[in-house]
């Protein structure tokens, strides 16, 4: 993600034609990003204490297949290929009973991950749109 930025008007009408998942360095880029996020998941002591149903999903036994979960469905919402094999985000979040305030706490761990890798301030907004986009169906309980 780092050196993504463009430097001249040229590059920055280039810029903007691309897609947001080009722009975020494609399928490679964002893979990286989405390690070190499951991984930063996985230790925020603040949300695995909040909510046991989270705790025990943020273990080993589901890591990979998380990581390539949220791969694929960031690849794809960005205007990537057409990659995500999960359910919808309501069918996929609700036995987590995830309150308002987890989500806010995930959705900041989002974005300290993209700004730890030197993603631009443009492209980790306009990611976190389409992430709070979902809010709605991701929160299934009061905070």
């Amino acid at each position: 993600m780092k050196n993504s930025v463009p430097t001249d008007t040229a590059q920055k009408g280039e810029a903007a034609s691309k897609t947001l998942y080009e722009r975020l360095g494609g399928a490679y880029g964002i893979a990286t990003a989405v390690d070190r996020l499951i991984e930063n998941l996985h230790r925020n002591e603040t949300l695995n204490a909040a909510n046991e149903k989270v705790k025990a999903f943020h273990t080993d036994a589901f890591k990979a297949g998380y990581k390539f979960m949220v791969t694929a469905w960031v690849i794809e919402f960005t205007g990537g290929p057409k990659c995500y094999p999960g359910r919808d985000m309501v069918t996929s979040h609700s036995h987590l009973g995830l309150t308002a305030y987890e989500f806010d706490v995930t959705t900041h761990e989002i974005k300290n991950t993209l700004y730890q890798l030197g993603a631009p301030s443009a492209e980790i907004e306009e990611l976190m749109k389409i992430i709070y986009s979902q809010r709605d169906n991701i929160v299934t309980k009061a905070s």
